[in-house]
Protein backbone atom coordinates (compact mmCIF):
# COMPACT_ATOMS: atom_id res chain seq x y z
CA UNK A 1 0.00 0.00 0.00
CA UNK A 2 1.36 3.40 -1.06
CA UNK A 3 -0.42 6.06 0.36
CA UNK A 4 2.31 8.05 2.84
CA UNK A 5 1.70 11.43 3.85
CA UNK A 6 -1.98 10.53 4.02
CA UNK A 7 -4.65 9.34 6.99
CA UNK A 8 -7.15 6.88 7.65
CA UNK A 9 -9.86 7.48 10.04
CA UNK A 10 -10.95 3.66 10.92
CA UNK A 11 -14.24 4.15 12.48
CA UNK A 12 -17.33 1.90 13.94
CA UNK A 13 -19.24 0.94 16.66
CA UNK A 14 -17.31 -1.61 19.10
CA UNK A 15 -16.49 -4.95 17.51
CA UNK A 16 -16.92 -3.50 14.09
CA UNK A 17 -13.30 -4.70 13.31
CA UNK A 18 -11.28 -1.88 13.43
CA UNK A 19 -8.32 -2.51 15.33
CA UNK A 20 -8.35 -6.14 13.57
CA UNK A 21 -8.22 -4.10 10.13
CA UNK A 22 -5.96 -1.36 11.08
CA UNK A 23 -2.45 -3.88 12.58
CA UNK A 24 -3.43 -5.59 9.38
CA UNK A 25 -2.64 -2.68 7.21
CA UNK A 26 0.07 -1.14 9.05
CA UNK A 27 1.78 -4.85 8.76
CA UNK A 28 1.62 -4.23 4.73
CA UNK A 29 4.09 -3.93 2.55
CA UNK A 30 4.80 -0.81 0.89
CA UNK A 31 5.00 3.23 2.46
CA UNK A 32 5.72 3.25 6.30
CA UNK A 33 2.64 3.06 8.48
CA UNK A 34 1.69 4.29 11.75
CA UNK A 35 -1.16 2.84 13.63
CA UNK A 36 -2.63 4.69 16.19
CA UNK A 37 -5.16 3.40 18.53
CA UNK A 38 -7.76 6.20 19.54
CA UNK A 39 -8.29 4.32 22.95
CA UNK A 40 -5.09 4.73 23.93
CA UNK A 41 -5.26 8.54 23.90
CA UNK A 42 -7.85 8.75 26.48
CA UNK A 43 -5.93 5.93 28.51
CA UNK A 44 -3.22 8.45 28.98
CA UNK A 45 -5.67 10.62 31.14
CA UNK A 46 -4.55 8.84 34.67
CA UNK A 47 -6.31 11.45 36.48
CA UNK A 48 -10.06 12.38 36.21
CA UNK A 49 -10.63 10.62 32.99
CA UNK A 50 -14.38 10.52 32.45
CA UNK A 51 -15.50 7.58 30.13
CA UNK A 52 -15.79 8.97 26.54
CA UNK A 53 -19.53 7.71 25.51
CA UNK A 54 -20.90 9.86 29.46
CA UNK A 55 -21.93 13.47 28.17
CA UNK A 56 -20.30 15.17 31.00
CA UNK A 57 -17.09 14.14 28.71
CA UNK A 58 -17.47 16.56 25.95
CA UNK A 59 -14.62 18.76 26.97
CA UNK A 60 -11.71 15.61 27.31
CA UNK A 61 -13.19 14.47 24.06
CA UNK A 62 -12.37 17.15 22.21
CA UNK A 63 -8.57 17.97 23.85
CA UNK A 64 -7.93 14.07 22.84
CA UNK A 65 -9.57 14.28 19.42
CA UNK A 66 -7.36 17.60 18.91
CA UNK A 67 -4.20 15.53 20.62
CA UNK A 68 -5.02 12.50 18.02
CA UNK A 69 -5.10 15.01 15.32
CA UNK A 70 -2.31 16.49 15.65
CA UNK A 71 -0.45 13.11 16.62
CA UNK A 72 -1.59 11.84 13.43
CA UNK A 73 -0.81 14.72 10.94
CA UNK A 74 3.43 15.29 12.23
CA UNK A 75 3.58 11.42 11.16
CA UNK A 76 1.81 12.28 7.85
CA UNK A 77 4.01 14.81 7.29
CA UNK A 78 7.06 12.99 8.41
CA UNK A 79 6.28 10.27 5.59
CA UNK A 80 3.51 7.65 6.59
CA UNK A 81 0.74 6.36 6.23
CA UNK A 82 -1.10 6.90 9.19
CA UNK A 83 -4.02 4.42 10.35
CA UNK A 84 -6.73 6.23 13.19
CA UNK A 85 -8.69 3.30 14.52
CA UNK A 86 -11.29 4.51 17.04
CA UNK A 87 -15.01 5.42 17.89
CA UNK A 88 -14.41 8.58 16.27
CA UNK A 89 -18.07 10.04 14.90
CA UNK A 90 -18.55 12.75 12.54
CA UNK A 91 -18.85 15.30 15.80
CA UNK A 92 -14.96 14.42 16.31
CA UNK A 93 -14.08 15.14 12.74
CA UNK A 94 -13.38 19.20 13.18
CA UNK A 95 -9.56 18.29 13.95
CA UNK A 96 -9.37 16.01 10.89
CA UNK A 97 -10.92 18.07 8.06
CA UNK A 98 -8.60 21.16 8.75
CA UNK A 99 -5.47 19.25 8.44
CA UNK A 100 -3.15 19.85 5.11
CA UNK A 101 -2.85 16.29 4.26
CA UNK A 102 -5.76 14.25 2.69
CA UNK A 103 -7.49 12.28 4.70
CA UNK A 104 -10.21 9.64 4.44
CA UNK A 105 -12.66 8.80 6.79
CA UNK A 106 -14.34 5.26 6.96
CA UNK A 107 -16.94 3.69 8.70
CA UNK A 108 -17.18 -0.16 9.20
CA UNK A 109 -20.53 -1.50 9.63
CA UNK A 110 -21.61 -4.92 10.94
CA UNK A 111 -24.34 -6.25 12.33
CA UNK A 112 -25.46 -4.86 15.08
CA UNK A 113 -25.85 -8.50 16.17
CA UNK A 114 -22.01 -9.00 15.35
CA UNK A 115 -20.69 -6.33 17.10
CA UNK A 116 -22.32 -7.20 20.56
CA UNK A 117 -21.48 -10.63 20.30
CA UNK A 118 -17.60 -9.64 19.59
CA UNK A 119 -17.12 -7.61 22.26
CA UNK A 120 -19.20 -9.76 24.42
CA UNK A 121 -16.54 -12.42 23.44
CA UNK A 122 -13.14 -10.50 23.72
CA UNK A 123 -12.45 -10.52 27.54
CA UNK A 124 -10.75 -8.13 29.29
CA UNK A 125 -11.56 -4.67 29.71
CA UNK A 126 -13.44 -4.32 26.77
CA UNK A 127 -16.33 -2.96 26.42
CA UNK A 128 -18.98 -5.55 26.42
CA UNK A 129 -21.98 -3.79 27.76
CA UNK A 130 -24.92 -4.44 24.97
CA UNK A 131 -26.55 -1.16 25.75
CA UNK A 132 -23.65 1.06 25.24
CA UNK A 133 -22.30 -1.30 22.25
CA UNK A 134 -25.97 -0.55 20.88
CA UNK A 135 -25.76 3.41 21.48
CA UNK A 136 -23.12 4.42 19.73
CA UNK A 137 -23.75 1.81 16.97
CA UNK A 138 -27.09 3.94 16.01
CA UNK A 139 -24.63 7.07 17.05
CA UNK A 140 -22.83 5.63 13.91
CA UNK A 141 -25.73 4.66 11.85
CA UNK A 142 -27.44 8.17 11.27
CA UNK A 143 -24.70 9.64 9.01
CA UNK A 144 -26.43 12.25 6.69
CA UNK A 145 -24.02 13.09 4.04
CA UNK A 146 -20.99 10.50 5.50
CA UNK A 147 -23.21 7.55 5.00
CA UNK A 148 -21.43 7.45 1.67
CA UNK A 149 -18.52 6.80 3.50
CA UNK A 150 -19.73 3.24 5.29
CA UNK A 151 -18.03 -0.30 4.01
CA UNK A 152 -20.33 -2.80 4.81
CA UNK A 153 -18.64 -5.65 6.65
CA UNK A 154 -20.92 -7.94 7.49
CA UNK A 155 -20.04 -11.62 6.56
CA UNK A 156 -16.73 -10.75 5.89
CA UNK A 157 -13.36 -11.87 7.06
CA UNK A 158 -10.80 -10.00 8.65
CA UNK A 159 -8.72 -10.49 5.26
CA UNK A 160 -11.27 -9.72 3.22
CA UNK A 161 -12.23 -6.41 5.46
CA UNK A 162 -8.71 -5.35 5.18
CA UNK A 163 -8.65 -6.13 1.53
CA UNK A 164 -12.02 -3.75 1.38
CA UNK A 165 -10.32 -0.81 3.25
CA UNK A 166 -7.32 -0.97 1.39
CA UNK A 167 -9.10 -0.72 -1.84
CA UNK A 168 -11.39 2.02 -1.13
CA UNK A 169 -8.75 4.39 0.58
CA UNK A 170 -6.59 3.57 -2.81
CA UNK A 171 -9.77 4.73 -4.73
CA UNK A 172 -10.09 7.58 -2.43
CA UNK A 173 -13.46 6.14 -2.40
CA UNK A 174 -13.83 7.52 1.34
CA UNK A 175 -11.46 10.93 0.84
CA UNK A 176 -13.09 14.17 3.25
CA UNK A 177 -13.10 17.28 1.61
CA UNK A 178 -11.92 19.95 3.98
Amino acid sequence: MENAGEILVLTGAPGSGKTTAAQAIASEPGSPKVHLHADDFWHFIKNGAIPPHLPDAHEQNAVVMDALATVAHRFAKGGYFVIVDGIIGPWFLGPFRHLPVPVHYLIMRPALEDAIRRCQTRGGKTLSDPEVITSLYHQLSSLGELETHVLAVDGKTSDETARAVVASVQAGAFRLQA
